[in-house]
């Protein structure tokens, strides 16, 4: 599936998880299109608020969470260069992360995030908060980088939220 020439990452989130999680559904079934995540520092957040809508096992089957890179590795394939080169918070790492998450469950789209929730661990260049996303699936994959305000548990929920609007409208702009 190549990556839809009308996606935009999600900058602002002005809607609910609520009415997110719905619309992925609808989109999803719809669509007849199987998903993904694949994630790091949310700890599981996208699998727990996609799986909290009734049948959603009708397009959600697998997630992962790989909140070491070593489990990056063994169950995404994210290459251990890739981590060592660029680290675990970086756009070619959820890049592969996604892809990796695709390949293995045989979901058409995906997500993957990793980053810096706190409230240690940040750096110069990757402060807390800093969290990249990538959408996409085993071929494509589109990712960006947030920077979210507030404690741990804000940055988690804000990429939570990011990472499902993104999903919505990745479905929404691509033709099935």
């Amino acid at each position: 599936m190549p990556m839809p020439a009308a996606f935009v990452a999600p900058i602002d989130i002005d809607r609910t998880q609520d009415s997110l999680t719905r619309t992925l559904a609808e989109r999803c079934l719809a669509a007849g299109v199987q998903i993904t995540a694949a994630e790091s520092c949310t700890g599981g957040g996208v699998a727990s608020a996609i799986t909290a809508v009734a049948g959603s096992s009708a397009y959600f089957e697998t997630g992962y969470v790989t909140y070491a890179n070593a489990a990056k590795t063994r169950l995404l394939g994210v290459r251990e260069t890739t981590l060592a080169t660029y680290g675990a918070v970086s756009e070619r790492t959820v890049c592969e992360m996604v892809a990796g998450a695709c390949r293995d469950s045989g979901a058409a789209l995906g997500v993957a995030i990793s980053g810096v929730a706190g409230p240690g661990g940040g750096s110069a260049d990757k402060p807390v908060g800093t969290v990249w996303i990538a959408w996409g699936d085993d071929q494509a994959q589109c990712a960006h980088c947030y920077r979210f305000d507030g404690d741990r548990a804000a940055v988690r929920e804000q990429a939570v939220m990011v990472a499902l609007a993104g999903l919505v409208d990745w479905l929404a702009a691509t033709p099935w």
